[in-house]
């Protein structure tokens, strides 16, 4: 089964929600639309649904017109951030909904439609929960019983709208493993709509990464991280510093040391601003290093890496991730050299959003 969307605009009054998306969805991937509010994604997701209709483009599914079907055609599950059981309904009952309200000649006995139901519960791993409302279960166990009851009509797309948004961190943690595993058990093409980086990262096959209406990226996690399209994938997708350099020919040169520009692909020479990841941030405390002077100013965190912010010259403060093993070597108000791997220029302030740089409280003067 192969969904494919071909330039697809939305609009709400003077407002463009979708701007020519195209995109192709592979039979039984998982995908992400991930991008921060606004972007667009939960839009293409009730356009998918049948719940919006688009002013312009196509969808098709295996080459039939999807939008020309009506949404209980097009065979749909779906899953919303606020649970949407019915408070009436036991969680067995809240699963079976879908298979009872079909016409009768489609609709399974009542056997096979019990049958399913506990398949489902032992699917989504609340055995024994079936004979309970909504009121008496947990956050978490109300969302696997919306999962099992999308799944149980059997449905060639599950769509998710930020389904675990109403949930506490460890919760979500939790059900992100287990929506991976129901995912490859039932082979169930999936497009979850996420603001949350890790979140998509973490589970899916593609992301596909949105701003303003239009598709900035598509690309499995790792290649979105090691090849960004522009500035705004790589900000949006982790934690950036910024500092000023010189470009010439792809090289960007800081006082101290070079790095290569990753992004744009042809920088043009001159004046920019770098953006470059903690991660890919060195530091070193050697007398002879080389590298940008800077001093020591906070070290925190836990775990195998520790995050050391360092004070330069000019008031910045820019953050490295060390092992925690490397970290044993510095201390608060250690002058260090820093050196960066790789960087990403800043284009029209792209690189504003989720800068972990800031201006420093109280400048340190750094001595010979």
């Amino acid at each position: 089964m192969t969904l494919t969307i071909d330039g697809v605009y939305k609009q709400f009054g003077r407002f463009p929600a979708l701007t020519g998306v195209s995109l192709e969805v592979r039979d039984g991937e998982f995908l992400s639309l991930l991008g921060p509010s606004g972007s667009g994604k939960t839009t293409l997701l009730r356009v998918l649904a049948g719940l919006d209709k688009p002013d312009h483009g196509w969808v098709y599914l295996d080459g039939v017109d999807f939008l020309a079907l009506s949404a209980r055609e097009r065979r749909i599950g779906l899953v919303f951030q606020q649970y949407a059981l019915f408070r009436h309904m036991t969680a067995a009952r809240n699963i079976a909904f879908g298979l009872e309200v079909r016409p009768r000649a489609a609709r399974p006995s009542r056997t096979e439609i019990a049958a399913r139901v506990e398949q489902l519960l032992a699917l989504v791993q609340i055995e024994g929960l079936g004979a309970r409302y909504p009121a008496q279960l947990s956050g978490g166990q109300r969302q696997r019983v919306a999962v099992a009851r999308a799944l149980a009509v059997e449905p060639r797309l599950l769509l998710l709208d930020e389904p675990f948004g109403a949930l506490d961190t460890k919760v979500r943690k939790e059900l992100r493993g287990e929506l991976r595993r129901i995912h490859d058990a039932t082979g169930v093409t999936t497009i979850l709509v996420t603001h949350d980086q890790e979140e998509a990262m973490a589970l899916a096959d593609r992301v596909v990464l949105m701003n303003h209406g239009r598709i900035e990226q598509i690309g499995a996690p790792a290649e979105l991280d090691a090849a960004p399209a522009s500035p705004f994938v790589f900000t949006f997708l982790g934690e950036t510093n910024r500092l000023p350099c010189e470009v010439a020919a792809g090289v960007a040169r800081f006082e101290g040391f070079t790095a290569p520009v990753i992004c744009p692909a042809h920088p043009a020479d001159g004046r920019a601003v770098a953006l470059f990841r903690p991660e890919d941030t060195r530091l070193d405390a050697g007398p002879k290093a080389d590298g940008l002077p800077a001093r020591v100013a906070d070290i925190r965190g836990r775990g195998p890496v520790r995050s050391i912010a360092c004070q330069v010259l000019g008031g910045q403060r820019l953050v490295a991730e060390v092992a925690e093993v490397a970290a044993e070597r510095f201390e608060i108000g250690q002058r260090v050299h820093l050196t960066v791997r790789r960087v990403v220029l800043d284009t029209n302030g792209a690189g504003r959003r989720g800068a972990s740089v800031e201006p420093a409280t109280a400048p340190v003067r750094l001595t010979a």
